[in-house]
């Protein structure tokens, strides 16, 4: 990871050395992508179960994990370990049940009314991923919205491990989120499964988790087909950004860099610094810390991905940040509210040195479902509002309708929509019909 004075680098050269590692979607990817989602389409449960043998080694009888087993896994938990879930499901809670939205009511006009009102989506599903380590800190980020939502619908899919199950930690956490509808399935297929549901998978309305690539490219596209399921966000490679000035810890910067780049390979990791010093003080730490990590193999390949750049001053890096739009921002820096204010795009900010991106991820109460790969320019985290709907309801009285309807007669007229004008002069001239 090498440092770079930002000062003295052409304009092309800052926009090259900030460009996120490239998207592993190909057109191969696309195309195997759209066979599976297309099999499990015509196929259903038959090509879940053969897929399954096929790229998980595993021979299942059948998919659905039964409810008890799940509560097992719940029962089974040690303490400790369901002390810590309980704590960040409750601040979970807390956070987003802040977030329940409210009714809007205004009269536009005498004898015009015009409402708001919020509906759960029905069906929800969540994907969770297997690999190298369980995330039920992904389930929790997904299951308690859900809960306060109150989605009828909440459908859970896992890929299942060589034993044929999902990880009981992964179980646990479903059960703490009321969620009885787990599925041992995963990948692309999974996606496909709850899309365009099968004997066994019931199809949903919105796909919420990360993924692999190919669980990415299986979202985007049953999102654009006429019969899939909507999806929270895109997705790419998780991402922090960390601008430290003179006072930050070296220590403490380098472990929050570390925590990002131990996800994969693909993942990107950037520092800015007001101070040359503390930029070296910081890659020295990190290097030190990475011969720690269990995963520090993957982390050394994210490591390669990333940069570290020495910056004028804070506002330029505050600068920088937002045309980078991180999905993670950390502010190791004097007054970071006050700079905060500034901030346009960021997934998720922390303040201050005590706010390790890590307590976002578990157990602060903030969602760590975030907007990746420049996405966090438009997009937002998952929020509770992300379970539901918002639909709008109007009320006109003939005195209200008579108010607006030669301006929407005209409206109508301007736009060459007959239907639309006749449908107001019908009502209040029913002379003219």
């Amino acid at each position: 990871m090498r440092i770079y004075n930002w000062s003295q680098l052409t304009q092309d050269e800052q926009s090259t050395l900030l460009k996120r590692p490239a998207s592993s979607s190909s057109a191969e990817l696309q195309s195997r992508t759209r066979e599976i989602l297309s099999d499990v389409r015509e196929r259903g449960d038959k090509a879940l179960l053969e897929m399954t043998a096929r790229f998980d080694k595993v021979k299942l009888e059948s998919l659905r994990v039964p409810p008890p087993k799940i509560q097992e896994a719940l029962e089974n938990l040690e303490p400790s370990t369901r002390e810590a879930l309980e704590m960040a499901r409750d601040n979970i809670e807390r956070f987003h049940r802040q977030q329940l939205p409210r009714r809007i009511e205004i009269p536009t006009l005498a004898g015009i009314r015009c409402f708001r009102e919020a509906r759960p989506i029905e069906r929800v599903g969540f994907y969770i991923p297997g690999g190298s380590a369980p995330l039920p800190s992904t389930v929790l980020m997904l299951g308690v919205p859900s809960h306060i939502a109150e989605n009828p619908i909440r459908v859970l899919c896992s890929p299942p491990q060589a034993n044929g199950e999902i990880d009981p930690i992964v179980l646990a956490t479903a059960a703490l989120c009321g969620i009885d509808q787990v599925y041992r399935v995963g990948g692309a297929q999974a996606i496909a499964a709850m899309a365009f549901g099968t004997e066994s998978v019931p199809k949903v309305d919105k796909i919420f988790g990360p993924g692999n690539s190919w669980v990415t490219e299986a979202k985007q596209q049953v999102a654009s087909h006429s019969e899939g399921a909507a999806i929270d966000m895109p997705a790419g490679p998780s991402e922090v950004l960390v601008i430290a000035d003179e006072y930050a810890n070296p220590t403490f910067v380098a472990a929050d860099l570390l925590s990002q780049a131990e996800h994969g390979p693909d993942s990107q990791v950037i520092l800015l610094s007001t101070s040359e010093k503390i930029a070296r003080d910081c890659l020295a730490e990190l290097n030190r810390l990475l011969q720690k990590l269990p995963r520090r193999e993957i982390a050394a390949q994210a490591l390669a991905n990333s940069r570290s750049f020495v910056v004028k001053d804070i506002a330029t890096a505050v600068k920088i940040s937002d045309a980078y739009a991180p999905e993670h921002l950390i502010l190791q820096i004097q007054e970071p509210e006050v700079w905060a204010r500034r901030l346009q795009n960021a997934g998720s900010v922390f303040l201050g040195a005590w706010s390790p991106e890590s307590a976002g991820d578990y157990a602060s109460g903030t969602n760590h479902v975030l907007p990746t790969y420049g996405h966090a320019r438009a997009w937002s985290g998952l929020s509770l509002e992300s379970f539901m709907k918002q639909i709008t309801f109007q009320h006109l009285s003939r005195e209200g309708l008579a108010a607006i309807g030669p301006s929407v007669e005209k409206l109508a007229s301007l736009e060459g929509l007959e239907a639309h004008r006749l449908a107001v002069s019908v009502r209040l001239r029913p002379e003219e019909k």
